[in-house]
């Protein structure tokens, strides 16, 4: 099995959230990081041991339909400040294994 995908210190994602939804998953998602939601739309998670910050910038999209099918879009800003790459790496991770949707 190859090594981890090199996670960078800023990118976009869509993710498939109400705003209200993003918000609760968010509290589980940082693990035991302290996290800090300062405004709508902004988050502001702080790395045990002193590992630096993320901060998380979104927008609410368009639902996406497809036939009868409607879901939620977000649109994501991740953005890692003083994280090493190993714990970026570590840190995504948990969090996209908590956020992840569906089934598969």
């Amino acid at each position: 099995m190859g090594a981890a995908p090199e996670v960078p210190i800023a990118f976009e994602r869509e993710q498939g959230f109400t705003d209200s939804e993003w918000r609760r998953c968010l509290r589980g998602a940082v693990g035991p990081h302290t996290l800090a939601l300062p405004a709508p739309g902004q988050a502001v998670v702080t790395l045990l041991d002193g590992l630096g910050t993320m901060h998380l910038r979104w927008t609410v999209l368009p639902p996406r339909r497809i036939a009868l099918l409607c879901m939620p879009r977000l649109a994501v800003r991740y953005r890692f400040d003083g994280v090493p790459a190993e714990a970026r790496r570590a840190f995504m991770r948990f969090f996209d294994l908590y956020t992840q949707r569906g089934g598969g």
